[in-house]
């Protein structure tokens, strides 16, 4: 998977800009400020409906404007494998798709593939973006919202199936919370515990089922990236003590206490995973340098196996590179990209230490005050003038 084309409008500095990314490397550089991060942003918020440095009321949009707006478009392979148990898929015949987005920060609207979009879910499964950015080692330092979020935007992916699951439990969640609140009787709610049953017991069956998957990936990466944490253990925790209940039976004997507070307290919505090091005693003893490595195993182990399971690689976005990473880790981790072939955008004041080590080209972008301007097709050792 490889974008091709980035229009973006009306999104923090800029007015209206366009890039046209090569397949394999990019290097986007610019000053402090000067909005090379919102050129990532602007992918981030097509692939995950949301920027990873806020809400887009909250100044994503132009000052003056009403909304923002992005448009892509990319290539990918046809084909696409299944989760569990499926041969290695053949790379297919490659086809072209588009989608846009505009967003006023109250509302949106979306297209994809000349056709209208009713849910932005619709969007982010289709654009397969992973993004590492300065936040990003919140992924094992934050919240359990971060890591549900890690595991559904992959099961969007790569599991057909699942979007329409992950929709019913949701739509379940939403009604008897509704119910809850409203301090409905015991029969009332009975139907929506069923439901909720019915969708959540698959769903984290799902998300188990991924986090096996993704084991041996970055177990390697952090093996690689972070050799002293030691040897990784990635654990499932689903909601509720499932090792003693079915969903039906937590959801009854949280009853009482669900209706006192008036949400439902147990279920996947509730779920976290978490990781074990044997060099270590818990994510709690990171520092702040191995938690920023080990998120960075995470979403790249991620990628690896969309890559293994579809027979291509998502598009990977890597904010300020070089200020999150020492010279020897950006050489190992665009060591492994370059193998890869995937597209890589990186974002920079300047060219990553870790770049003119590495026997390929690359296309370069500059931001400056709002316009971006072009170098095209150098070399990682030769600098070119602006076109």
């Amino acid at each position: 998977m490889h974008v091709t084309r980035l229009d973006i409008r009306c999104l923090r500095r800029f007015a209206e800009v366009r890039l046209d990314p090569a397949p394999g490397l990019n290097l986007i550089t610019g000053d402090n400020g000067a909005g090379k991060t919102s050129v990532l942003e602007a992918l981030h918020l097509m692939a995950y409906g949301r920027s990873f440095r806020g809400r887009v009321r909250d100044g994503l949009i132009r000052v003056g404007d009403q909304a923002l707006e992005v448009f892509v478009e990319w290539q990918e392979v046809v084909s696409a494998g299944l989760l569990q148990d499926s041969a290695p898929t053949e790379r297919g015949a490659m086809r072209r798709r588009r989608a846009g987005l505009r967003h006023s920060g109250q509302g949106w609207s979306g297209r994809l593939d000349g056709q209208d979009v009713n849910h932005l879910g619709e969007l982010c499964a289709a654009l397969a973006v992973v993004s590492f950015e300065p936040g990003s080692h919140a992924l094992i330092t934050g919240g359990s919202e971060s890591r549900r979020r890690y595991l559904d935007w992959g099961l969007f992916h790569v599991e057909p199936d699942f979007l329409a699951l992950w929709r019913r439990f949701a739509r379940a969640l939403k009604q008897r919370n509704a119910l809850l609140k409203r301090h409905a009787r015991d029969g009332q709610l009975d139907a929506w515990d069923h439901e909720l049953a019915a969708a959540g017991e698959p769903l984290g069956r799902y998300r188990q089922l991924y986090l096996e998957a993704l084991q041996p990936h970055v177990a390697d990466l952090v093996k690689d990236l972070a050799p002293a944490l030691g040897r990784v253990t990635l654990e499932y925790q689903p909601g509720w003590r499932r090792d003693q209940l079915s969903l039906s039976d937590a959801l009854l004997v949280a009853r009482d206490r669900d209706q006192v507070a008036g949400h439902t307290s147990v279920g996947p919505h509730r779920a976290d995973w978490r990781l074990e090091f044997s060099g270590i005693p818990g994510r709690e003893a990171l520092s702040r340098g191995q938690a920023k490595l080990t998120a960075l195993s995470a979403l790249l182990g991620q990628a690896e196996h969309q890559a293994q399971v579809r027979g291509e690689w998502p598009v990977v976005a890597l904010d300020d590179l070089a200020s999150e990473l020492d010279r020897s880790h950006q050489r190992r981790v665009l060591d492994r990209l370059v193998a890869s072939g995937a597209q890589v955008l990186i974002s920079g004041t300047e060219v990553p230490a870790g770049l003119p080590q590495l026997e390929t080209s690359y296309r370069r972008f500059h931001v400056e005050q709002g316009v971006v301007g072009e170098f095209v097709d150098i070399s990682s050792s030769v600098a070119m003038p602006a076109r």
